[in-house]
This record gives structure tokens, C-alpha cells and sequence, in this order.
């Protein structure tokens, strides 16, 4: 694996992230109460259950929730990429529709405030997760045709996930507990 490929796949599931996030904020903008209903169901789901948890806690349950979704971008791949592109859809949809509802109650500066902090650090890694996918569906295809081996490949892929991704998702964790809420509560 070469890393013109690493970042061929990540940029493939950045472009598949991105348009599931506009997807989400046109259909908050042409249909609001569908937004409005997932983002209770979100806040009942997500919210509700977490808050109540010191950041501590809360830093831990939010790098588990990441670090499956990760796994599952990565390992999505062995359904031919299917699964990691169901993932990303659906967390593109969801982070668009709740990124255009919060961003019409609050503003475009909270949205930044909220996003932004552990952002730079779990967007990477949720994008790297799905490129990573992807190879791992082309290595499986590469086998298929005996042009490579899916195994060697997964686990020269697999290591990446350990150096990259999961660091990328524990700093990110912590700062989502730690610091975004105090940037958020400084804004608001």
C-alpha cells in the first residue's frame, strides 16, 4: 500500500462524507420538522445520556463511541466497502441535520465553537477509518483477481489505524469533554 493511496481513499471518503452532510442540511432546509424530529430523537438518544457523566466518563464513553465507529469504517471494507459507506452516510446525514438546525437557533460561531476544538482531530480520524475501508475492499478485490493478498494488506492497514487513528480519537475524546464545553459556555 502505498500512501498515494492511503490518501486517494481518504479523499474518496471525504468527498462521500461531504455530500452526505449537504444532503443533511437540504433536507433540514426543505423539510425542518424531519430535522427538527431527529434532533430529538438525537437528544434523547446521545445527549441525554451522557451529560449526566463526569467528564472523565464522559471522555471514555465518547472515544468508545468513535473508536467503533472507526473499527467499523475499517472493517467495513470486507463488505466490499459497503458498510463504510453506509457509515459515513449516515454520520454525514446526522451531522448535517444537526449542524443546520443548531447553526439556525444559535449561530454559525457556535456551530464553529462546538465543532471545531475535537473537529480537527475526530474528522481526520473518522475520514482516514473510511480510506482505510476502501483499501481494504480493493486489496479484497486485488485477491479475488490474484493480483495481492487481502491479509498482508489489512494488516499493513491495520497499523495504521493503531498509529493514526486511535491517537487521533483519544485526543479528541478528551477535548470533547474537556474543552469544547468550556468554549461553548464561553460563547453562549
Amino acid at each position: 500500500m502505498s500512501e498515494n493511496s492511503l490518501t486517494r481513499g481518504t479523499i474518496f471518503a471525504t468527498v462521500f462524507f461531504v455530500v452526505s452532510i449537504l444532503i443533511g442540511v437540504g433536507i433540514v432546509i426543505l423539510n425542518p420538522g424531519f430535522g427538527e424530529e431527529v434532533m430529538s430523537l438525537f437528544n434523547d438518544q446521545v445527549v441525554g445520556q451522557i451529560l449526566s457523566d463526569s467528564q472523565a466518563i464522559l471522555a471514555f464513553k465518547i472515544f468508545l463511541n468513535n473508536l467503533t465507529t472507526c473499527v467499523l469504517l475499517f472493517l467495513g471494507g470486507a463488505s466490499l466497502g459497503l458498510v463504510t459507506m453506509l457509515i459515513l452516510s449516515v454520520n454525514g446525514l446526522l451531522i448535517g441535520v444537526v449542524t443546520e438546525l443548531v447553526r439556525a437557533q444559535q449561530g454559525a460561531l457556535y456551530i464553529v465553537a462546538a465543532l471545531v476544538p475535537h473537529g480537527v482531530f475526530e474528522i481526520p480520524a473518522v475520514l482516514i477509518s473510511g480510506g482505510l475501508g476502501f483499501l481494504l475492499a480493493r486489496a479484497i478485490i486485488s485477491e479475488w483477481h490474484g493480483l495481492g493478498d487481502a491479509a498482508a494488506e489489512a494488516r499493513s492497514l491495520a497499523r495504521i489505524f493503531l498509529r493514526v487513528v486511535f491517537p487521533l480519537l483519544l485526543v479528541a475524546a478528551v477535548v470533547e469533554a474537556f474543552i469544547t464545553p468550556a468554549i461553548l459556555i464561553m460563547i453562549a
